[in-house]
């Protein structure tokens, strides 16, 4: 690497970003879904602040107890705190702590990045609302309930559809969006909204589609009959009805998981959808609802799963900073043009030498997402 990253610092020359480090992670045998995904987060700028800080004000305390969450943020402050400003470095006490606690993770099979990062945050999430919970008086607690709280409550599910407390915690002020899911019954025509909210939106892929077209689909109307009829309160009976899905509260980091892995019922197995899917590196959101109409987002990484089937591969990621695109794969770490994002959208056609395509993409809010 140490060639790799004298030839990173002189492709930068004078444009290196002030304070800025630039550092592959070592592979412990099939560690690439947590190193690609990694690299994503500490590009992720809110959240690597928001890490640094915590591992700041909490350095006594994680010396006392180590969790996934401390692990994270000294793996973090070594990365920021180095004197070289590229190398390599060993995400191992990380990776020890991930097998530790998960099984899932332990084995050197070929894992998933997506149920890496899901996993993961609400790791993190659990952590800080145990402490926060931990830290202030139950007195304290409810009553400076805030009205986001309250609409987050405790009827809103995690990703995962765990129910948790309304603690609103940093990981939430970053990744979490609401949902609301309307239904709209054909015969009274009222409507039932029902909110809940998300750290990421998987979406289902087609051949040749778009980013755009996904999430169109995602909020396209749905028409509930025969079997899967509504059961509407004011009609008291089982009725015809409509449904969707709008986003109620857009994140301030967007996160969108691609849906390239089926289970396909006459092979008994996963497949990979190679599908070619354009993600444009500038987003606008429109199926959101007043008053957050066409919300700007800027691509700034992507983790790439590479390889033909689900059950093996690689997964690298394309990180944007400062304006400039990086290609991490593992230890090694170099520049790309932006230009090069695009071949990382997919294969038109289903047998291609092409199997190099983006998973998971994190945007950026470009204006409030707050109102």
């Amino acid at each position: 690497m140490g060639a790799a990253g004298s030839k990173l610092e002189k492709a930068l020359g004078d444009q290196f970003p002030e304070g800025e480090r630039y550092f592959g992670f070592e592979n412990f045998g099939n560690t690439c879904y947590c190193n690609s995904v990694l690299q994503a987060l500490y590009f992720c700028v809110p959240f690597r602040e928001q890490l640094l800080e915590y591992y700041t004000s909490n350095k006594s305390v994680a010396d006392a107890e180590e969790n996934l969450m401390t692990c994270l943020a000294d793996l973090f402050s070594q990365i920021s705190s180095q004197k070289k400003k590229t190398g390599v470095i060993a995400p191992k006490r990380f990776v020890q702590r991930l097998k530790k606690q998960n099984e899932l993770f332990r084995s050197y099979m070929h894992q998933d990045a997506h149920e890496f990062l899901n996993y993961l945050l609400n790791e993190v999430v659990d952590i800080l609302e145990k402490e926060a919970k931990a830290t202030k008086p139950e007195r304290e607690t409810s009553s400076s309930s805030s009205p986001e709280k309250i609409a987050n409550g405790p009827k809103a599910p995690l990703a995962n559809g765990v129910h948790k407390e309304p603690v609103v915690t940093w990981v939430h002020n970053i990744f979490q969006g609401i949902l609301t899911n309307e239904t709209r019954c054909l015969r009274c025509e009222t409507v039932t909204a029902r909110d809940e909210t998300f750290l990421d939106l998987s979406l289902d892929i087609e051949q040749n589609s778009s980013i755009t077209s996904c999430l169109k689909n995602f909020s396209s109307t749905e028409t509930l009959h025969a079997e899967d009829k509504f059961f509407c309160d004011k009609c008291c009976s089982l009725q015809e009805a409509q449904k969707r899905m709008k986003i109620k509260k857009p994140p301030h980091i967007l996160v969108i998981h691609l849906k390239r892995f089926k289970y396909m019922e006459q092979l008994g197995r996963y497949k990979k959808l190679s599908y070619r899917v354009v993600f444009p590196l500038e987003l606008k959101l429109s199926n959101t609802v007043e008053p957050y109409t066409d919300v700007e987002y800027s691509l700034f990484a992507v983790v790439v799963h590479v390889g033909s089937g689900p059950n093996h591969g690689h997964y690298v990621s394309l990180v944007k900073s400062h304006n400039h695109w990086l290609f991490f794969d593992d230890e090694n770490v170099e520049m790309i043009e932006e230009s090069a994002v695009q071949t990382f959208f997919g294969s038109s056609q289903e047998y291609s030498s092409n199997t190099d395509h983006g998973y998971i993409l994190f945007y950026e809010s470009l204006g409030p997402t707050t109102k």
